[in-house]
């Protein structure tokens, strides 16, 4: 019978404490990789839209990082914030409910059942060409007495 040490069974303070400092670390390292090959991109489609379209001068790489940073400070970090009186009407998220219902969270509706529509035509042809001509006399009607 082989017998464990608390050491060996547990993880080492150490190592998880090395292990995030490695993920922060990397973090960092990839949102600049990321800022660069971004304004990068910025600075190419610049040059080669900017000029031919609005008769502007050519950006360097400093220039388009600037331009993003702009961006940002005027646009806002996500798009601008919203506040809480807002008229518009905004659903949280529910993705669980999203999977069991299989309805996204912002869709209103129930969906709708498409195999009834099959009847349409037939409803058409039998009844509705007959009221909505009823239904037009009967405006008609209305709009003639006002």
């Amino acid at each position: 019978m082989e017998t464990t040490t608390n050491f060996q069974t547990k993880k080492r303070p150490f190592a998880v404490v090395m292990r995030v400092i490695g993920l922060i670390v990397g973090g960092v390292v990839l949102a600049g990789i990321f800022a660069f090959i971004f304004g990068y991109f910025v600075m190419l489609l610049w040059n080669w839209l900017m000029p031919d379209i609005f008769g502007l001068t050519e950006i360097n790489y400093w220039q388009a990082f600037g331009i993003i940073i702009l961006a940002r400070l005027i646009f806002g970090i996500l798009g601008g914030h919203k506040k809480p009186n807002d008229d518009h009407h905004h659903h949280k998220m529910n993705f669980k409910n999203w999977v069991k219902n299989g309805v996204p969270p912002w869709r209103h509706k129930k969906p709708q059942n498409f195999r009834k529509w099959k009847y349409y035509n037939d409803f058409w042809n039998e009844e509705g060409k007959e009221s909505f001509d009823k239904y037009i006399k009967s405006k008609e009607e209305n709009d003639e007495k006002e």
